[in-house]
Formats: C-alpha cells, sequence, structure tokens
C-alpha cells in the first residue's frame, strides 16, 4: 500500500513554516517565497494527500495559506500576544472578539485610526451588549473605574491589531508595542483586504447555521470537512460517522500539530491507527518528509523540531523560574516508583520546598506562594504533552506516557570563583546560592526507544 507523496527536500522548510505560521508571505524570506510559489503543486499536493489540509495560494496578497482543520480542536491553544518580540500570553476570549470586529470594520475601511476603529467596535458592541450577544466596550469615561475599563480595553485593541500585524493582515505606521506605553498616542492601520479574505478558514457562518447550534457545538461545526446535509447546517454534526480516513487524518495530524500523540488515544477504533504496521510506516514517513524527529512507542509518539522551525515550543530551554522548576519537577517524576501516578499541588510544594532549604533564595519572586510556582510548572509540563490536567481536581496531574522518553541531567557549570569542581556523580543542584539557574548545567534529553527515528539529543518542538 501507497503510503503517499513525501517532500522534496528544497521545500521542507516551507512545510515546517507553513505547520507554525500557516502562511508564507512575499515579506518574510523572498526567496524562500518564491521557491514555495513556484512549486507550490507540490505542497499542495503533500498537504491534501497526508494531512487532508487545504493550501492556498494568494498571488493579489502575495501569500501562502495553510488552512488547518481537526476533529479534535486543541482547547488549549491559540494565538498569543507578542511584546517587543518576545511571546506573550494567551489572547483573551475579549482579545479575540474584538480582532473580529476590527476585521468587519477593516473589510468596509482598509485604512482607519486607532481612535477611529476604538469608536467604532465600540458602536457595534453598544448595539448587541443588551442582546448578551457581544460583550460591554467602553472606550472613555470621566469615572475612575470606568475610566480604568476604558484603558483595559484600548489594550484589548492593540492586542488584536498585535495579532493581527503579526499574520500580516496589517501594517501600522507607528509601533504598536509603544502605542500601548503612551495612553494619548494615535496611529494608522492599513490592511489588505486579499489577505482578510484568506484568514477565515470555516465556511460561512451563515451556511453553518450557528444562529440555530448551541454554543457547546459552535466548535464541531466550525471544524467540519463539509457543510452537513438537510434543512440545518448543523443539524447532523453530533451524528455523523467517523469514517476509516477521519480516524487515520485525526492521528496524523496529532503527531505534526502536537508536541506530543498518544496513539492509543483514538475513539471508535479496535486497534489504534499509529500502532498498525501501515499507520507506524505513514507516521514516520510523514514526520521525515518535515524533516522532524520522532520517539516513537505504542503508548506515546515524541515529535521534535531541532530546527525550532515548525513549532514556537521552546522546552526545555530557558532560565525563568517556572520553566527550571518544570524542569525539576520532569525530573522528580522519573524518580517516583511509579511515575504514572497523580501528582497534586501539596506534594510539588513539598519538592519546592526542599529545594528552598538547600538554597534559600531559589524562585526568590515568588517569596512564599510555592503553589503558584508549582501550578506554572505545571502548565509548563501541560503545554509539552508531558502533564494532563485532572477535570476532578484543579490542582492534580496526570502524567503521560511521554515522561519516560526523557532525561534530566543536573550537572555543574565550568567552576568559576569559589564554586569548586564536584567529584564524579555527584548530585549537582540546579542553582547557585543566590538562586539563579548555572548557565549550560541542565541538559534534558528523550530516552532512547527500539523504534525511534532520529532521536534528538535537544528538543525544541
Amino acid at each position: 500500500m501507497s503510503l503517499g507523496r513525501s517532500l522534496d527536500p528544497d521545500l521542507r522548510e516551507a512545510g515546517r513554516l507553513l505547520l507554525r505560521s500557516t502562511r508564507i508571505r512575499a515579506e518574510m524570506d523572498a526567496e524562500l517565497y518564491r521557491n514555495a510559489v513556484e512549486r507550490r503543486d507540490e505542497l499542495v499536493d503533500f498537504f491534501k494527500e497526508q494531512l487532508g489540509w487545504r493550501v492556498e495560494f494568494h498571488e493579489a496578497g502575495e501569500q501562502l495559506r495553510l488552512h488547518k482543520r481537526r476533529f479534535d480542536v486543541p482547547a488549549d491553544r491559540g494565538p498569543r500576544v507578542e511584546r517587543g518580540g518576545r511571546p506573550g500570553p494567551l489572547a483573551s476570549a475579549t482579545v479575540l472578539v474584538v480582532e473580529a470586529l476590527v476585521c468587519e470594520q477593516l473589510w468596509q475601511r482598509p485604512q482607519m485610526s486607532l481612535q477611529e476603529l476604538l469608536q467604532a467596535v465600540a458602536q457595534v458592541c453598544a448595539a448587541e451588549t443588551s442582546a448578551g450577544t457581544l460583550p460591554a466596550f467602553p472606550i472613555v469615561s470621566p469615572d475612575g473605574t470606568a475610566l480604568q475599563e476604558a484603558r483595559r480595553n484600548r489594550q484589548h485593541m492593540l492586542d488584536a491589531l498585535i495579532l493581527l500585524e503579526r499574520q500580516g493582515i496589517i501594517t501600522s505606521d507607528t509601533d504598536l508595542d509603544q502605542a500601548a506605553d503612551d495612553q494619548d498616542a494615535d496611529l494608522v492601520v492599513t490592511a489588505s483586504r486579499d489577505r482578510l479574505m484568506a484568514k477565515v478558514s470555516c465556511f460561512s457562518p451563515t451556511l453553518l447555521g450557528l444562529d440555530d447550534l448551541p454554543p457547546a457545538e459552535h466548535v464541531a461545526a466550525l471544524s467540519a470537512e463539509t457543510l452537513p446535509m438537510g434543512t440545518t447546517a448543523g443539524a447532523d454534526l453530533d451524528e455523523r460517522d467517523t469514517t476509516v480516513e477521519e480516524r487515520r487524518l485525526r492521528a496524523i495530524r496529532r503527531l505534526v500539530d502536537d508536541p506530543g500523540c498518544d496513539p492509543l488515544d483514538d475513539p471508535g477504533g479496535s486497534t489504534a491507527y499509529l500502532n498498525t504496521l501501515t499507520g507506524r510506516d505513514r507516521g514516520l514517513t510523514v514526520v521525515a518528509a518535515l524533516d522532524l524527529t520522532v520517539t516513537a512507542r505504542r503508548d506515546w509518539w515524541e515529535v521534535t523540531d531541532p530546527l525550532a522551525q515548525a513549532s514556537g515550543i521552546d522546552f526545555p530551554n530557558g532560565r525563568r523560574s517556572e520553566r527550571q522548576a518544570a524542569l525539576k519537577v520532569l525530573a522528580y517524576l522519573n524518580e517516583r516508583p511509579d511515575p504514572r501516578a497523580p501528582v497534586s499541588v501539596d506534594e510539588l510544594v513539598d519538592l519546592f520546598t526542599q529545594v528552598r532549604a538547600r538554597l534559600p533564595r531559589w524562585a526568590a519572586g515568588y517569596g512564599q506562594r510555592l503553589a503558584a510556582l508549582a501550578r506554572h510548572a505545571a502548565d509548563e509540563l501541560i503545554a509539552v504533552g508531558l502533564l494532563a490536567a485532572d477535570s476532578d481536581h484543579p490542582d492534580r496531574w496526570h502524567p503521560t506516557p511521554g515522561v519516560a522518553l526523557w532525561h534530566v541531567r543536573e550537572r555543574p557549570a565550568e567552576p568559576t570563583g569559589r564554586h569548586q569542581p564536584h567529584s564524579p556523580g555527584h548530585l549537582v543542584p540546579l542553582f547557585d546560592d543566590l538562586g539563579h539557574p548555572f548557565a549550560s548545567q541542565v541538559t534534558t534529553e528523550p530516552a532512547r526507544e527500539s523504534g525511534t527515528a532520529n532521536a534528538p539529543t535537544h528538543p525544541s518542538r
């Protein structure tokens, strides 16, 4: 049986960038864009055959656009607001609503000032707030409390513009980060209608009949591959049968789109697709076609990108207290008699208390809030698929099989000053006496397994 189309080595970088940002624009890299456009048919065929995703070329908008669709939309992801060139927090629901309203206004008038956008969005929200379809969006008030809300809404607007600028949909005549610091600053944004048209990947909400569906069914409707049959577009969404090909696509899409993949999480199938000979070979073929690396086991597939082009995940790199705490938790999980047993926030607080006993100034910014540090460390591991939240107990987490693939080794930096070399085999602390992490002392690598393909030394996906 054919495993489908592979990807030419000259197109693999373009494939990885499409996976990460879903767009290749002319202004990003002229040579990369030109090569991708000239050979776009190969990219179109690869993503269609292997992942069931559509790649479109927009000549007027000067971009290639990958439309990702998943039956199981990840609930813990979303666009992040970058500030100062650094990845920021996930955009809030309010920011996403404002982004959609801004797109509506810019479609009608491609060039508008910040104040014009604020006024237009405020008017739209005011007209529908009473019906509960849009949130209130006050932008000016003499009252002190309401003034804070107005400033917060202005920041929501700027965050929405940052998201659109990152997608290449708008340009601004002023740096958006600077505008956030100056409450009196105004700016003018210009939108590309061609790129606005390519932004939405779902069918028209009108055709889907979203108004007739409860909110809990909107995600399933928006991620549908085809328009359902019947008088109401969304009437049969929950009743459609999961076909064999849908099950296969679900597994392969998770493989390239998630940091870790549980092959046993395969609803509707008696045998996990990735554990069959055909599924395993297809999965390895797709991963190799994109120059990704994978460690494959019967209970877990760990996919990484040493070039850090297919994903924004930078784990395990980083010197932040939360990242270092996450590495400590990862090492602790594998030291327990049962690494897969649930772990609670109290257990992690006890772990960090032991670290504090040796290094009183470790994570000093958290003070006595070790429970908060434990939750942030758990969030770090959830983001890379190594922990799963317990829906019944908010402060308890379940390690995934992926924890067994990671080894955390603690080693000292080059001895300087009063720090003396440690004897071989001596356990080396993660942090110095001031609570700062030693440089280049923690390495993490997935354990090698039979059946691994190009297991990376420093995973970064």
